[in-house]
């Protein structure tokens, strides 16, 4: 027997990680949260509950902010804003620092809660998220200290409205929060309601190193809350979501004289040419389209392969996908976790039975229990068809083929959307003649 084949034979055990730490740090809150709010936290209210989507044991009760709490926040920052901004780049700086290395210090306790609130792997929070949510408060804690000498003209826009997505709640919250205090600005951040517990344990640490009260504030509830944001005395909106939410509050601040930052959906095409390392390109795509159980607005989603190549890539792709371990989120060994909640779980179920094209292949068993839904490709489909045109944000995968370079390329822009793409090719001339030419 070769060492090929000794490996075919061999499984991964079960791994898990502890979730004593995280469970209690929640119990020591009482299980329950108000709104981070000039420094401190509200009396909490049990307006809504959040689950862990693998098991859908309720891990806390949350407040849902009304109009006077928005109120109160905003007030809150706009008060902090000019004296926040009065430190200087060098001083603000020793709070992003600070704020960095209390990420690092609680990691372990950060990427649990992920897990147990979001659904995703552990490894993915452990490995990915928490240290990229610490690097960009280390980075922009660089830049502040830097900022006098390097962008002496620019001036802080003052608060800032933030809304963020339940797909990477802390990393999110980092790409937030890291850039506008260390310009200057003073923010109210909304987490999704799914997915708002890293936050209030982000809300803590900021109270452990000393943030100024009003400088970051943090208001907890569903969709209204971030309307009441967007509708709020603010000088600026950020917000990552979907699509349709995106065109609404384009359309609520338009002539508001708001700032306004969208970070949207996606299609985005994975493009395979008959040269490209077949090996590589199946992992690249595993990582592409099943990372964070494709909930992600680049995955890599709509799968387009050079036909002379497409038989010879599915059967490996296939083979690939049979192999993924799917099930606990905080098991080690696993490679897909679960959807935030069962209403997705509903929408990905419904848009794949709608679909009557193509050749479906799901890989393997998922628990019986929990939000999990098994990787899932569709080869064969219709540029047209709607699961090529659509959102699916979910471990779905869908493919059509190509002939030519020209027609890969018509393919790839035959969408609404316009994230990302990626290209596998061993020709360089070949990928640097197409990058330019796709809408991404």
């Amino acid at each position: 027997m070769s060492v090929s084949e000794i490996y075919e034979t061999m499984d991964y055990g079960v791994a898990p990680e502890s979730s004593a730490d995280a469970l209690a740090w929640l119990v020591d809150q009482g299980s329950r949260f108000g709104h981070f709010i000039n420094g401190a936290f509200t009396v909490p209210r049990d307006d809504f509950e959040t689950h862990d989507p693998a098991n859908g044991n309720v891990l806390a009760n949350l407040s849902k902010a009304n109009a006077q709490e928005v109120e109160t926040a905003v007030a809150a920052a706009r008060s902090a804003q000019p004296k926040w901004e009065k430190l200087g780049g060098h001083d603000r700086a020793k709070y992003l620092y600070a704020l960095a290395r209390l990420l690092q210090k609680h990691s372990r306790l950060f990427a649990v809660l992920e897990t147990l609130d979001n659904g995703k792997p552990i490894r993915e929070s452990r490995d990915v998220d928490v240290p990229l949510a610490q690097r960009h408060f280390y980075y922009h804690a660089g830049m502040a200290q830097l900022m006098e000498s390097t962008l002496p003209d620019r001036e802080a826009l003052g608060v800032c409205g933030q809304i963020i997505p339940w797909n990477f709640p802390l990393l999110m919250l980092a790409w937030k929060i890291a850039p506008a205090l260390a310009m200057g600005n003073t923010v109210v951040l909304k987490p999704a309601e799914y997915t708002s517990l890293t936050a209030l344990l982000f809300a803590d640490i900021c109270r452990q190193a000393g943030l100024p009260k009003g400088v970051v504030n943090i208001v907890t509830g569903d969709g209204a809350v971030g309307e009441m944001i967007v509708q709020a005395d603010v000088d600026k909106i950020a917000f990552t979501g979907s699509t349709p939410v995106g065109r609404r509050i384009r359309e609520q601040t338009a002539g508001s004289g708001k700032e306004l930052t969208l970070e949207l959906g996606g299609k985005s095409a994975f493009i395979v040419f008959d040269d490209a390392d077949i090996d590589s390109a199946v992992e690249g795509l595993v990582d592409a389209i099943w990372f964070n159980q494709g909930q992600v607005c680049c995955a890599g989603s709509r799968l387009l392969v050079h036909e002379p190549v497409a038989d010879r890539f599915y059967a490996k792709l296939r083979t690939r996908m049979s192999r993924l371990r799917v099930g606990n989120p905080l098991d080690k060994s696993i490679d897909v976790g679960a959807l935030i909640d069962p209403v997705q779980v509903q929408r990905v179920t419904e848009m794949v039975a709608a679909n009557t094209a193509g050749t479906l292949f799901r890989a393997g068993d998922v628990p019986d229990t929990g939000c999990f839904y098994p990787p899932t490709l569709i080869t064969g489909m219709n540029p047209a068809d709607r699961l090529m045109q659509e959102e699916v944000f979910g471990p779905v995968l869908v493919s059509t083929t190509f002939r030519t370079p020209s027609e890969a390329v018509e393919l790839a822009n035959n969408t609404r959307f316009g994230l990302a793409a990626t290209i596998w090719s061993e020709n360089i001339n070949l990928a640097l003649d197409i990058a330019p030419k796709l809408v991404a």
